[in-house]
């Protein structure tokens, strides 16, 4: 038994250790209630702009080293809201998002570079409703206080993920062009 309590405690130590030689950027994280995911899609040419109400992120972000940095976004596809009860009870369904068969989609940072101040490209994997693309997404950081808001948006096509098949597929009622708007808040980046 003290040799268990022993191998603990020492385990604990270098745990402790390994932590506090971390640098302070691997230990971020997401502010759900200062953060946000919108897409606006146009629906016979108007405007029209819903939100997924839960996703997640896990970032390893240097500023210093933004090479080395990762990023990874999970979207709860059953939590997306046009702000209409009818619509919204069509989302979830197969011609749409699935969200039986696929509950979330996606991102994976590839590489990120710098290219101004506070501002970067990140490159990565969407994966949405089974279907995997290459995007370059620019992002803006800004700093107030122990608070960084990473801003951004990029477009994708919805039919190059399956979201509006069969009679929805027409773009003319449901244009093809989606854009992604995001503002993320974050907590322990390293200053910029």
């Amino acid at each position: 038994m003290r040799v268990l309590t022993t191998s603990l405690a020492g385990l604990a130590f270098a745990s402790s250790a390994l932590m506090a030689a971390a640098p302070a950027w691997a230990q971020q994280a997401l502010v759900p209630a200062q953060s946000e995911i919108l897409f606006v899609s146009k629906q016979m040419g108007v405007p029209v702009e819903g939100r997924f109400k839960k996703f997640d992120a896990q970032v390893a972000f240097d500023p210093a080293k933004p090479a080395t940095s990762k990023i990874a976004f999970t979207v709860d596809t059953g939590s997306a809201t046009l702000g209409v009860k009818e619509s919204d009870a069509e989302l979830p369904k197969a011609v749409w998002f699935n969200v039986p068969k696929f509950p979330q989609a996606t991102f994976q940072s590839t590489a990120i570079k710098a290219t101004g101040p506070g501002k970067y490209d990140v490159a990565g994997k969407l994966s949405i409703k089974g279907a995997t693309q290459d995007v370059t997404v620019p992002v803006t950081l800004t700093q107030s206080g122990n608070i960084t808001t990473a801003t951004g948006a990029f477009g994708i096509k919805r039919l190059a993920f399956k979201i509006g098949e069969n009679e929805w597929a027409d773009t003319s009622m449901v244009a093809d062009d989606v854009q992604v708007k995001f503002k993320l808040a974050l907590t322990g980046v390293g200053k910029l």
